[in-house]
C-alpha cells in the first residue's frame, strides 16, 4: 500500500504541474477583450496562492505523514516479525520441554519460565496489534484523501480542456480537448495532439502529431517561457478554423480535394487533367464565403464566366457538389 501511494503521489505531481499550467491559460483567456489584447500583452506572471498554494500545502502533508507512516509500519513489522520468531522458538522449547518432562522433574522449572516467556510474547504480540490499528485507520483515511484529490484533478481536467498524455525529460505529449461551440458537437470537433520537445538552449519545438490537417503547417519554435501562450494560440487557431476543419474533413471521404491553409486555397481534383482552385475567405462559414477562382484543364485555364450557381453564398461543399455534376466542366 505504501508504494501504491508513492507512485500516487509522483502521479499527482505530474498532473498539479499540468493543472498550474492550464490554470494560468484559462485566468488570461478571461481576462481578455479581444484576440488583438491576447497579441499585444506580455505573458502573464505565475500566479501564486490559491488552489495551488492550497495544493502544495496539501502535497506536503500528505508526503511528510506518508514518510511517517512508512517508517511506523517498517518499525513495527520488523517488531512483529522478531516476536513471531520468537514464540516459534519457545513454542519449540516448550514441547521439547513437556517430552522430556517424565525423565526429569527438574526440568518443570525450565518448562514454567518457557511458557511464562510464551505468555509474554502473546501479550506483546496483542499490543503490537492494538498499536497497528490507528496506523491502519490513518493509512485508509489518506488513501480515501487520494481517491477525493483523483476526483477533482478529472473534474478541472474536464474544466481546463487539456489532458497529458506522456512525458519524459525531453519531450511531453498533450490533447487539446476545447468546448465545442453551437454549430459543432463534441463528436464533431477531435482532440488535436501535439508534442513539445526540449531544447538544450532553453526552448522547445511544437508539433501536431494528430488531429485535423491543414491547423499547422510546419513546426513552431520559441523560449520555454513562451509556452502557454504558444499552446493557447494554437487552442483559438484551432476554434476559430474548427467548422472549416470539420467540413474539409467530412469531404476528403467524397472529393479529391487539397486543403492549403496558408493560401486558404483548396483545390479539386475533378479529373486526371481536370483541377478547380476555391478560395475560402477569413472567418467562413460564419462571415466569410467560398470563390472560384479557376478552372484548369492540362494547366490551361479556362473560361468559367458560364459557370454561375443558383445560388450566390454557396458553401464549400456545395460548390463541390455543383462543379461535380456541372456538364460545362
Amino acid at each position: 500500500m505504501v508504494l501504491y501511494l508513492t507512485d500516487s503521489r509522483r502521479v499527482q505531481k505530474v498532473l498539479w504541474r499540468q493543472l498550474f499550467v492550464l490554470d494560468s491559460m484559462m485566468s488570461l483567456l478571461e481576462g481578455l477583450e479581444s484576440v488583438q489584447q491576447l497579441m499585444t500583452q506580455p505573458c502573464p506572471p505565475q500566479p501564486d496562492g490559491g488552489a495551488r498554494g492550497r495544493w502544495k500545502a496539501l502535497k506536503v502533508e500528505c508526503r511528510s505523514r506518508v514518510e511517517d507512516l512508512e517508517t511506523l509500519l517498517n518499525s513495527l513489522q520488523d517488531r512483529v516479525q522478531q516476536i513471531n520468531n520468537r514464540r516459534h522458538t519457545l513454542t519449540q522449547l516448550v514441547q521439547q520441554l513437556h517430552s522430556k518432562k517424565k525423565e526429569s522433574e527438574h526440568l518443570d522449572e525450565s518448562l514454567q519460565k518457557a511458557q511464562n516467556a510464551l505468555q509474554s510474547c502473546n501479550r506483546q504480540l496483542r499490543q503490537l496489534k492494538a498499536e497497528l490499528k490507528p496506523v491502519l485507520f490513518h493509512l485508509i483515511s489518506w488513501q480515501r484523501l487520494r481517491d477525493e484529490l483523483q476526483v477533482h484533478i478529472s473534474a478541472l481536467q474536464d474544466v481546463m480542456q487539456i489532458n497529458l498524455l506522456s512525458f519524459n525529460q525531453s519531450q511531453l505529449c498533450v490533447e487539446l480537448r476545447p468546448h465545442p461551440t453551437s454549430n459543432l458537437s463534441s463528436s464533431e470537433l477531435e482532440p488535436l495532439r501535439l508534442s513539445v520537445a526540449w531544447s538544450h538552449d532553453d526552448r522547445f519545438t511544437l508539433q501536431v502529431n494528430e488531429g485535423r490537417d491543414g491547423l499547422v503547417e510546419d513546426s513552431m519554435s520559441a523560449s520555454r517561457s513562451e509556452l502557454s501562450a504558444t499552446l493557447l494560440e494554437v487552442m483559438q487557431c484551432y476554434m476559430g478554423q474548427a467548422e472549416l476543419l470539420t467540413e474539409i474533413q467530412a469531404l476528403r471521404s467524397s472529393f479529391a480535394i487539397d486543403w492549403r491553409p496558408s493560401q486558404r486555397l483548396l483545390v479539386y481534383l475533378k479529373s486526371a487533367l481536370l483541377v478547380c482552385h476555391l478560395e475560402v475567405q477569413e472567418g467562413y462559414p460564419s462571415s466569410g464565403g467560398v470563390r472560384l477562382l479557376s478552372v484548369k484543364r492540362d494547366g490551361q485555364p479556362l473560361d468559367t464566366s458560364a459557370l454561375k450557381p443558383q445560388k450566390t453564398d454557396l458553401s464549400l461543399t456545395d460548390w463541390l457538389v455543383f462543379l461535380c455534376s456541372s456538364p460545362l466542366i
